[in-house]
């Protein structure tokens, strides 16, 4: 499971979070291609290794910087497996333990702060972006669901329409059957 330029790849997915509008939404990247959690034979499962995960945040379609006038707040995460299709904002309700460390399928997660929200304005966070939990090279993160959701949840409402986006450095790995298993259990709904 080294991190090896070679074998590593990209992904990527993207949700629009609408305007004054609360709730959740989200986006779902099918992953069927990069993963078959079946071994038969002398044949080994496949799943798919996240190393790293790269949020990044845009105002409106035009993928323009943030606005110092923004006063909106939400979660970002990408859970394993979730299965939740492409929902739109305020279309879903997120669970609460869905963004909890707790969450075995959580692979990544991150806050947002618009520059003139509460937060923001008390200076209790350095930047308007603020990581909760990441996978790392040394310590990958193994999907073996058939798809990964990038779900978020709005806190306060954003003041314009954003794009959330997120990119995955990822490789497929073949896994042995104990950690296939284990796996397995874990990342099960």
């Amino acid at each position: 499971m080294a991190y090896d330029l070679k074998s590593v790849f990209y992904l990527d997915t993207a949700a629009t979070i609408a305007a004054s509008t609360t709730g959740g939404g989200s986006s779902q990247l099918d992953l069927s291609a990069y993963i078959d959690p079946i071994a038969r034979g002398r044949t080994k499962g496949t799943g798919l290794a996240i190393y790293k995960a790269h949020f990044v945040t845009s105002q409106s379609a035009n993928s323009e910087p943030i606005d110092d006038a923004e006063a909106g707040t939400f979660r970002a995460a990408l859970i394993a497996g979730a299965g939740l299709g492409d929902q739109a904002t305020g279309a879903l309700a997120v669970a609460a333990d869905q963004f909890r460390a707790t969450n075995n399928l959580m692979v990544s997660a991150y806050d947002f702060y618009g520059p003139k929200s509460m937060v923001a304005n008390a200076s209790t966070t350095p930047d308007m972006y603020n990581d909760i939990m990441k996978p790392s090279i040394e310590v990958p993160y193994v999907i073996v669901r058939d798809n990964v959701c990038l779900v978020y949840d709005v806190g306060d409402n954003m003041t314009t329409e954003h794009i959330v986006s997120v990119r995955l450095e990822c490789a497929q790995v073949t896994l042995d059957q104990a950690t296939l298993n284990q796996l397995l259990r874990t990342q099960t709904v």
